[in-house]
């Protein structure tokens, strides 16, 4: 059994992840996070991608009885190449994700037309020096702000051996 990383706990219960719930994670590695959503899902869904067949392989495995229950689905593709149809997402997120802090404009664009009226972008970073945090959440903030999003909040949690911080924005448009 693989130990849940308390930032990943934080982040679910940063999200308020509501039983009817949309969501969409971005790089889902090995499907930790899926499987603490699904145990708060009562009729909505959870879609997983990752660039890494391997991962989302492991994923796949880890949360095969939320997949026969229709509760979690997974994706092998890059999210500026997703093609998710008609869904839309009440919340999507990421966690330790570097694509937000240096080129986001593509996968902000999928994001934006894919969120519920009403949805949030909830992006989770913990470096491994408590002196990035800050810098990444800075520059993540900018980045969303130049592509789009309006930044409702910035949430920081005390983590060893860094804090963690998750920006929150919602498409202006």
């Amino acid at each position: 059994m693989t130990a849940v990383p308390a930032r990943l706990v934080w982040a679910i219960d940063t999200m308020e992840v509501a039983p009817d719930d949309r969501l969409l994670e971005i790089g889902c590695g090995a499907g930790l996070a899926v499987s603490l959503i699904c145990e708060r899902l009562i009729g909505g869904t959870i879609t997983a991608i990752d660039q890494s067949a391997a991962m989302i392989g492991r994923a796949s495995r880890r949360n095969q009885a939320c997949v026969a229950a229709g509760r979690a689905q997974f994706q092998v593709t890059a999210i500026e190449d997703a093609a998710f149809g008609d869904a839309r997402f009440s919340k999507v997120f990421a966690i330790n994700v570097g694509l937000f802090e240096r080129e986001p404009a593509g996968a902000l664009r999928v994001i934006g037309a894919h969120l519920l009226p009403g949805g949030a972008l909830y992006l989770f970073h913990q470096p491994p020096l408590a002196e990035k945090t800050r810098p990444i959440a800075e520059r993540v903030t900018r980045n969303l702000q130049a592509n789009g999003f309006a930044v409702s909040s910035v949430i920081y949690q005390e983590f060893q051996p860094a804090p963690a911080v998750c920006v929150v924005a919602h498409p202006t448009t």
